[in-house]
């Protein structure tokens, strides 16, 4: 038998409650702080769960809970982990993980051992799953000391089926992995003071299997009986055909040469085998995996700990990855820079586009919340990533003008509507592309007179503009002149294709001080993580 005292790890940033009813009444639980306690009741032990996910503590019973661990819950492997979850690993789903830490939503299960009366015995006594499970604690303390995790259990290794939870812990966070998307059900037994309890614990990793449809514990609680359906056909009423939806991997908003003009397209996949679509027959679909929490230094996005649906700079597995391009022109074909401007955004909430620098400020390309339209411009060839963020589920059409003056001064444009689903409330499948008529609650202005046109590119930008582009590190503002330009929320028109307007957030003080603090801890950090061969 491998025992070791379980040991305490940095606690998480707890969410709002996130139970709900599902199959057998099972209650899922998909955020929030919960503990695991075994607890004398009647003078047994059982296994319960303390979730403390809402604004009171709820006491549940372990068979009657799914844990849910959602795809924002994916991260790199770090190196310590490989033999914990296997070599041949790039990424697993994890509760407690370091990459996510207080920025998603997601159960934070801890232990509390105080409420046995003596130190007590967890052992690993069941499992089933696609892949392995894990549970160990490593710090970022420790990986600064080079020490190895502790390992308290183990689905593949035998030597760890087995930890000791000591009777004065009142709240150990170790790191729970799983290497594959499915359902898991673990077993546990807890042994205290000559009391023995065991329990199933029912997880949901991924976004393959909704965790409504899954039965807590061993699974075999029966599934309520439901009135049969009627087998009457209905009436059938024409439908619109069916959208491409494109809901994972890499895709740009290209300004594409063809037959001699511009025209504003979506490319998706690499450049070694694009597919290329109109964006009145796409929609754009970021899944419930992109919701994060609001932090410090982004209260431009609203108050901190709030949702929010962000894609960022970096491809992350599951979730579309949109960029902007002008590669498919040749910089002979253009004079001057491609204007991007969004002109309209219809939805339910705020559309932001921006870049950060390394050292915390924020520059904001695009923001539908403080008035439209917004106009930034690219040089030709250029290839470039931003943060999207959304701030309510639901569709949202974005409305672009693409524009450029070509080498023989013809200038040339093309205005284009994309439909967006964020979020799982609404099937992107039903959703029309293009334009549509949904409400929008996002404040918007109309453009001007000077801007209703179709906007204009700057021509041949002086070699002092150039030196002013924007200073961002961020990989996605490498390009001196991926800045914004035209009528911002300000309604304050610009010349020249480098001059910064609308919403500029420049985050300064403590954030910029903890940018550079993070920066070196990532410096650490990048160090063990595990790379793709």
């Amino acid at each position: 038998m491998a025992t070791g005292v379980l040991l305490s790890a940095a606690g998480l940033v707890a969410g709002g409650s996130g139970a709900a009813r599902a199959a057998g009444d099972a209650v899922v639980l998909d955020e929030g702080e919960l503990d695991l306690t075994p607890r004398l009741v009647d003078g047994k032990l059982e296994l319960q769960i303390d979730d403390r996910g809402g604004d009171s503590t709820v006491v549940r019973e372990t068979s009657e809970v799914v844990l849910h661990a959602g795809p924002a819950t994916k991260e790199d492997l770090i190196g310590p982990a490989y033999p914990i979850l296997g070599d041949t690993l790039l990424s697993a789903y994890f509760f407690n993980g370091w990459e996510n830490a207080g920025q998603i939503f997601a159960p934070e299960p801890g232990w509390n051992g105080t409420e046995a009366g003596a130190d007590t015995e967890v052992r690993l006594a069941g499992f089933e799953g696609p892949g392995r499970f894990a549970m160990y604690t490593y710090t970022r303390e420790m990986d600064g000391n080079d020490e190895s995790p502790v390992q308290h259990l183990n689905s593949g290794d035998s030597a760890h089926s087995a930890f000791t939870l000591a009777k004065d812990e009142e709240r150990a966070v170790p790191t729970w992995g799983f290497t594959e998307e499915g359902v898991y059900r673990l077993t546990l037994t807890v042994t205290s003071g000559g009391s023995t309890d065991t329990e199933t614990l029912a997880v949901v990793v991924g976004d393959d299997v909704d965790p409504a449809d899954v039965l807590p514990g061993d699974g075999s609680t029966p599934t309520p009986s439901t009135p049969p359906t009627s087998t009457t056909p209905s009436p059938s009423t024409p439908t619109a055909p069916a959208a491409h939806v494109i809901d994972n991997g890499h895709l740009d908003l290209a300004a594409r040469p063809v037959d001699g003009s511009l025209q504003f397209q979506i490319k998706e996949g690499t450049a070694h085998n694009p597919a290329w679509h109109e964006p009145d027959e796409v929609v754009l679909h970021v899944k419930p995996g992109a919701r994060r929490k609001i932090t410090e230094g982004y209260e431009f996005l609203g108050p901190v700990g709030d949702p929010v649906w962000w894609l960022p700079i970096q491809q992350l597995d599951g979730l579309i990855w949109p960029g902007w391009s002008t590669d498919q022109f040749k910089s002979s074909e253009i004079d001057g820079r491609v204007a991007f401007r969004l002109d309209a955004v219809q939805g339910p909430g705020a559309l932001s586009i921006f870049t950060e620098s390394s050292v915390g400020a924020v520059t904001m390309h695009a923001h539908s919340g403080d008035g439209l339209p917004d106009t930034f411009d690219l040089s030709v060839p250029t290839h470039r990533h931003t943060v999207w963020t959304f701030a309510q589920e639901g569709v949202y059409r974005t409305t672009f003008a693409v524009s450029a003056t070509l080498a023989d001064g013809t200038k040339v444009s093309d205005t284009e509507t994309i439909a967006w689903v964020v979020g799982d409330d609404v099937d992107p499948s039903t959703v029309t592309p293009g334009t549509g008529d949904e409400p929008t609650a996002t404040p918007t202005t109309t453009p001007s007179q000077s801007a209703s046109t179709s906007p204009t590119a700057t021509a041949s930008p002086s070699a002092s503009a150039s030196a002013t582009g924007s200073a961002s590190a961020s990989p996605s503002a490498t390009d001196p002149g991926f800045a914004t330009s035209g009528t911002g929320g300000s309604g304050t028109s610009t010349t020249g294709g480098l001059a910064s307007t609308g919403a500029q957030v420049a985050v300064i003080g403590g954030i910029a001080v903890l940018a550079l603090l993070v920066g070196g801890g990532a410096v650490l950090f990048v160090r063990r993580r595990r790379t793709a061969q």
